[in-house]
């Protein structure tokens, strides 16, 4: 004869197992996706940036005990470089270590991210956060659909296969990839061509004589191995007229779907993860000169002359460029200006 009590119990038993296993693979399936278009990095010594989306994403699964999931897509093996900043904006991607200045197309404002010759230490720009300037690119940011998680600066040099480039006089009649529309716009008035393509794609460029030289991040012209196609090299050391906004990026879309505790644990990882980024882009600048002189390219620096003699360039091109066309454009570069 069945025991109807025992049956019963029986049943309540598996309902309730099988309630926690789909309630523990439904949170299993709440995975963000990160895309950035840097090397992954193997070790410790790797590209640092793949280094902090990955810090970032283990500290959030420890944080939220595992019911939010990361996969990171290095390489632009899931959204290609210049077609993130569409992507997040949309929602059709999460996050994204990105310089910003790559969305310069569908919002101008971001270019002031790698205006020639504004910044002039790390100390500077990440004074921006708390000044007015790094409020109004939260703010225009947000109105496009993203948000900064984590505040990222890199210094950059130049890279060239004919001879040194460190003046503007140096640059006339080159083939040079600047990063972005300001940064051409100097390039532009000191002279050279310019050629537009993301950092990834400067090795290819260079090998087959695209490019003379290259600007960028001093943490790619390592991980790129831009020491194979280059005799000199201009380090960040020193001075530099390039100083790139990098982030932790998320789209308001994805940022939205959070509880307001995951939001809190973003906000406080993200936060954490600044100083990594900044200790490590220093090491870069440092590391560059190293790594490029055991390769046999002769490394060369920026003195402040120099460094001024760009900034007048600057201001006759891309100050003046962006101040016009940019929405609020003298505003903003003003305020930008106004950080010491």
């Amino acid at each position: 004869m069945i025991d109807l009590k025992s049956l019963l119990k029986s049943l309540c038993l598996v309902l309730g197992a099988s309630v926690l296993l789909t309630g523990t693979a439904a949170r299993a399936e709440t995975v963000i996706k990160i895309s950035h278009q840097f090397p992954a990095a193997s070790d410790e010594s790797g590209d640092f940036r793949d280094r902090l989306a990955r810090k970032f994403a283990a500290e959030v699964e420890k944080r939220s005990k595992g019911d939010l999931k990361f996969q990171i897509f290095p390489s632009g093996s899931l959204v290609k470089a210049t077609a993130q900043f569409s992507a997040l904006r949309k929602g059709t991607l999460d996050m994204s270590v990105l310089p910003l200045a790559y969305g310069g197309g569908e919002v101008p404002e971001v270019n002031l991210t790698l205006m020639p010759a504004t910044i002039t230490s790390y100390e500077q720009a990440y004074r921006w956060k708390g000044a007015p300037i790094g409020k109004e690119l939260e703010k225009i940011l947000d109105a496009k659909g993203i948000k900064i998680i984590t505040w990222v600066w890199q210094a950059g040099g130049i890279a060239s296969n004919s001879k040194p480039v460190v003046s503007p006089d140096d640059a006339k009649g080159l083939k040079i990839r600047g990063g972005d529309r300001t940064m051409e716009l100097a390039l532009k008035e000191a002279g050279a061509s310019v050629v537009s393509l993301p950092s990834s794609e400067i090795y290819t460029a260079m090998s087959s004589g695209v490019l003379d030289a290259a600007m960028t991040s001093s943490t790619s012209l390592i991980s790129y191995r831009l020491y194979e196609q280059s005799k000199y090299v201009t380090s960040a050391r020193n001075r530099t007229i390039w100083f790139m906004f990098e982030p932790l990026l998320i789209s308001k879309e994805t940022w939205n779907k959070l509880t307001p505790a995951q939001q809190t644990i973003f906000t406080e990882v993200g936060a954490s993860l600044e100083k990594f980024a900044i200790e490590a882009a220093k090491a870069d600048d440092q590391k560059l000169a190293e790594v490029y002189t055991k390769a046999g390219v002769k490394v060369v620096d920026m003195d402040e002359a120099t460094f001024n003699r760009w900034r007048e360039i600057a201001k006759k091109s891309a100050y003046k460029d962006f101040a016009e066309k940019a929405p609020n454009g003298q505003a903003l570069l003003d305020m930008a200006l106004s950080v010491k």
